[in-house]
């Protein structure tokens, strides 16, 4: 009865350190694996969930942004998108 109480407070703290982008491919994950399981059984969770983490990861919206600042230098702005 100890192991999955602390195997749940680990998780939970780990979980309190994710980013957005963390929390939105684990829950691609959770709805791939789910999805996959119910189609094609174990086989299909690893797929569905492996499948569901890179959708999620590549449909984020991207916020680039140009940032400039002036160099002194060289006398001139530097702009770099992060």
């Amino acid at each position: 009865m100890k192991i999955p109480v602390v195997l749940i407070a680990v998780a939970l703290t780990l979980s309190a350190c994710a980013s957005a982008r963390d929390n939105r491919m684990a829950t691609g994950a959770a709805i791939g694996g789910a999805s996959g399981a119910v189609v094609a059984g174990p086989v299909g969770l690893v797929v569905g969930a492996g499948a569901g983490a890179l959708i999620a990861d590549n449909t984020r919206a991207h916020r680039y942004r140009l940032h400039c600042r002036y160099s002194e230098y060289y006398g001139r702005s530097v702009c770099r998108y992060w």
